[in-house]
């Protein structure tokens, strides 16, 4: 059985992501694939990057690595890029901005946040046609068919849904999350097999994490934003920045 960790969204939030880490250690999978955001918001962008770098399997672009990348003329931005540095800049902009595989006789997709673009937004309340639309092959690679299953972050609430014979799924966010202040993550099961009659499981999971040590860290590091950052991370509740 292939088991694969999918995270997102972890926002510079190094203490969800230590957390995270730590709990799909546990569970003895060892690949992991990362749909973006790994900057943005919290305190400590170079240790999440750095750290992705070398756990992640995969990783492709989100939103705000985008943003950050390419050091538009906003204040969290900029206090981001200053801290990642040229190189870590240039990673975050070459990052791919999709993948897609083969998992018991299903062709899997995964973006940040729709095949179309990373700015692209599709919630889980959304009409269906924008929703289905989410299995249209990717922006980068519009030879590609049509996927069986898409899993993507950006929205920040984890869900699964069953459409027309196909599966959509957002993995939540590891250092954001906008349903409940627990780091989310999913964990995909499947056979290396082109029968889709094999088994395949998409698990959701929670990972409780020290908030107020976070909290503490970014005051600390006088991060932008600080005040909504907090409340969303203690909360759950979305608060007005970008996701």
């Amino acid at each position: 059985m292939e088991r694969i960790a999918i995270v997102s969204d972890i926002h510079g939030n190094m203490t969800a992501w230590e957390a995270v880490l730590k709990d799909i250690r546990s569970r003895g999978v060892e690949r992991i694939f990362c749909l973006g955001d790994l900057v943005g918001k919290g305190p400590e962008p170079v240790q999440v990057v750095d750290q992705v770098r070398a756990t992640c399997e995969l990783v492709i672009r989100g939103n705000w690595d985008e943003l950050v990348a390419v050091n538009q003329d906003n204040e969290n931005f900029t206090w981001q890029a200053e801290r990642l540095g040229e190189e870590r800049l240039a990673y975050l902009a070459c990052l791919p901005f999709s993948h897609q595989f083969q998992l018991s006789g299903r062709t899997i997709r995964l973006v940040h946040a729709s095949p179309q673009s990373v700015y692209h937004r599709v919630q889980p309340w959304d009409a269906m046609e924008k929703r289905l639309a989410m299995f249209d092959p990717p922006a980068d690679e519009p030879e590609q068919g049509v996927a069986d299953v898409v899993g993507y972050g950006d929205v920040h609430n984890a869900y699964l849904q069953y459409m027309n014979g196909k599966l959509l799924f957002n993995a939540g966010s590891v250092g954001n999350p906008f349903d409940l202040p627990q780091a989310s993550y999913c964990i995909l099961e499947g056979e290396d097999s082109n029968d889709n009659n094999t088994p395949f499981n998409v698990q959701f999971l929670r990972v409780p994490y020290d908030i107020e040590r976070e909290v503490q860290v970014a005051q600390s590091a006088n991060v932008p934003a600080f005040d909504f950052y907090i409340r969303e991370i203690r909360t759950g509740i979305y608060r007005g920045l970008q996701e």
